[in-house]
């Protein structure tokens, strides 16, 4: 496994913005379950909800960790609650994170939790994607979300797509990028079909690709230049300009979709390994244990003096599980490590 092909994220969000929804889909997206199971549903509940009292209530209590691969990258994800009462949950979680999705619904858009949620992301300095949820509910204004985004959030958000249809005739998406317009086909929408843009769209999505491009620019002398010069933008200058603007956190990108319909997650996906940073993209820093003053910078090194965190405790069937989030070195068995909290 290449830790450049690495990607830690969280999924947050406000109560009920399809967060166990959207991972469910990426477990099944990604091949780790063959078959989708619902937060509401009969048939026990969605996969990540593994508590009897989430399954039963539909909601997340605990934060629950898994692994999935998608193109040749290793995405270990985290799946964190909603509800206030359980926020320390999110807190744990997004300090091991090296990135994030806020995820935010379409109707709802900017909810108390997603204030309090994006506080943190500042705080850990978590790079994040926004996706918004549930366009195919009747009164979706993604439009309107994004602008919640930069009011209260006061960060420089700005469309990646445009819908195709609205609430209950959501079709897919236009890509701002390539210019292209995706549909999600099969039952699972698990064939993700390219066409040009619909006639309708065309002159909306040359303005939309115009509005984001400028945003972009404020991050590139390149971009700014190409666009003064009125040439046309490669794809590949836009991918790398957005990707450094997302990890230095200065911009949010906004995807849309629908997981209970199917649609948005793979391309979802494919932003994440494309602008959310590897722990190799971040610097991480520790205090000596012998003199807290001192600030170590880790390295990712497996021959390095072993680094770790915590970060979730479960008491399982088998035993008690201890997820934790390697910074340097390798954990060994039979080795013994020093608790920097306790001093043990």
């Amino acid at each position: 496994m290449t830790v450049a092909k690495m990607r830690n994220i969280g999924i947050s969000a406000h109560i009920d913005s399809g967060k166990t929804t959207l991972s469910e889909r990426m477990l099944f997206y990604a091949g780790r379950i063959h078959r989708i199971q619902e937060v509401h549903g009969d048939d026990g509940g969605a996969t990540m909800d593994h508590m009897d009292l989430e399954r039963e209530r539909g909601i997340t209590i605990t934060s629950a960790a898994t692994s999935v691969e998608w193109k040749d990258h290793v995405i270990n994800l985290i799946d964190t609650p909603g509800h206030v009462d359980f926020t320390v949950e999110v807190e744990r979680s997004l300090r091991v994170l090296d990135g994030a999705i806020l995820v935010l619904c379409a109707v709802g858009g900017v909810q108390a939790q997603s204030l309090t949620v994006d506080r943190q992301m500042k705080r850990y300095h978590v790079p994040r994607l926004a996706f918004i949820n549930k366009m195919d509910r009747t009164g979706a204004n993604p439009q309107q979300v994004v602008r919640q985004v930069r009011d209260k959030l006061h960060c420089d958000a700005f469309l990646m797509q445009l819908p195709i249809g609205t609430e209950e005739d959501f079709k897919g998406v236009v890509d701002l990028v390539t210019m292209k317009a995706l549909y999600y086909d099969g039952e699972n929408g698990e064939t993700v079909r390219e066409e040009s843009i619909p006639e309708q769209l065309t002159e909306q999505a040359t303005e939309a690709r115009q509005q984001m491009l400028e945003s972009l620019s404020m991050y590139s002398d390149q971009l700014m230049e190409l666009l003064l010069a009125e040439e046309e933008v490669p794809v590949d200058v836009i991918y790398d300009v957005l990707r450094d603007a997302v990890q230095s956190l200065d911009c949010t990108p906004v995807f849309l979709g629908t997981a209970f319909r199917n649609k948005g997650v793979q391309t979802l996906l494919d932003a994440v390994i494309r602008y959310l940073p590897s722990p190799m993209d971040r610097v991480k820093t520790a205090m000596a244990h012998d003199n807290p003053e001192e600030i170590i910078t880790l390295k990712v090194d497996p021959k390095a003096t072993f680094v770790g965190m915590a970060f979730k405790l479960v008491d399982d069937p088998y035993g008690q599980l201890n997820f934790m989030r390697i910074y340097q070195g390798t954990a060994e068995k039979g080795q013994q490590y020093y608790n920097q909290r306790t001093g043990a």
